[in-house]
């Protein structure tokens, strides 16, 4: 299997990244800076910028699959790159992303009707990463391919526990935290099993 990564530098990517390359996955990432990845022999690392369609192109070239790690930087980069994203993977017939997303574009459980970010159930004041997460929703929703988000919650750097709980398009009850190694874990393991295609998938780490 050959896997396309994007976002392999930020805190959940790069624990994707050693996940894949451990269980013996060919990868290539699309990073803006060379240095802040170790070179490994399963592992193409291509310079470049995930808002620029040239560059998604390049870098989903033979791919199998994609997974995208990355995050909002308070700007648009993840509406910007899905678009090429999405285009890309129509144009060379590939089914299969995953992405990590936000507990936020989860269905709220107060006010169902509406997303947590939108109701009384979220405690984020700024919005503006859920709506970017929103749109990618949107977008994936909209196409015929093979798609997951994962949707942790709080997100402190911190181990696998392996003991992670999930649920389909809703954030699990008493959820406070996910750390960085489980959402790393849960992709790894939604990429190898496929049992939640077309699912936003909320994530909690036990306490």
């Amino acid at each position: 299997m050959k896997i396309t990564l994007f976002g392999a530098t930020g805190r959940v990517g790069k624990d994707i990244l050693v996940l894949l390359l451990k269980n013996n996955i060919e990868v290539t990432v699309l990073v803006r800076d060379l240095e802040k990845v170790q070179p490994h022999d399963r592992l193409t690392v291509l310079q470049g910028d995930a808002r620029n369609r040239v560059d998604i192109e390049r870098a989903l070239e033979n791919a199998d699959a994609v997974i995208s790690a990355l995050g909002t930087d308070q700007t648009t980069v993840l509406t910007e790159s899905i678009t090429h994203i999405i285009a890309t993977m129509k144009n060379r017939n590939i089914r299969r992303i995953i992405t990590i997303g936000t507990a936020g574009i989860l269905a709220s459980r107060i006010e169902p009707e509406l997303l947590r970010y939108e109701s009384s159930e979220s405690k984020q004041r700024s919005k503006v990463a859920a709506k970017e997460h929103h749109q990618v929703f949107h977008m994936l929703s909209a196409t015929m391919l093979d798609w997951t988000i994962v949707c942790p919650t709080y997100l402190p750097s911190g181990d696998v526990t392996n003991a992670y709980i999930i649920e389909r398009d809703r954030l699990p009850v008493g959820a406070v935290r996910t750390t960085t190694g489980d959402t790393a874990l849960f992709a790894y393991n939604e990429l190898v099993e496929n049992k939640h295609i077309g699912y936003r998938v909320g994530i909690m780490s036990p306490e």
